[in-house]
């Protein structure tokens, strides 16, 4: 009884370790998108910005291979990239990030600058954008 009480413990120990986080939790893929969401604000919002679209495709793109290297399956996936929860966190993140960044909306000159500021940091958002 008590080898088949400690089996039961292990397995049941087994299961939870291997068990992924949503993908919100998983700074590689969550981040990345609300990179490529806030990049793509500045350059609508910004005339002297444009986007590196084929990096960005290339990055988006590249996402679902790591999640599926990650182990999270095609459903796990598409659940998590059409849900309107996650769309919602995501913009109100990036917006919190603009408006850190001093973006007022409306001001096409505070987007430039913050674009601009992004492209010299040479980070993510930075490597999604270019100057006109």
């Amino acid at each position: 009884m008590r080898a088949m009480t400690m089996a039961l413990i292990l397995s049941l120990t087994a299961g939870i370790a291997s068990a992924k986080p949503h993908l919100r939790d998983v700074p590689e893929i969550d981040g990345t998108l609300l990179a490529v969401g806030i990049a793509d604000e500045i350059r609508k919002n910004c005339p002297d910005i444009s986007a590196r679209m084929v990096r960005a495709y290339t990055l988006v793109t590249g996402l679902k291979d790591k999640a599926r290297d990650l182990g999270y399956t095609d459903a796990e996936i598409d659940a998590y990239r059409k849900s309107d929860a996650e769309k919602a966190r995501l913009r109100a993140a990036g917006e919190a990030y603009l408006q850190r960044g001093g973006v007022t909306a409306g001001q096409p000159a505070t987007y430039c600058a913050l674009g601009r500021a992004e492209i010299e940091k040479g980070g993510q958002i930075g490597a999604l954008l270019r100057m006109n």
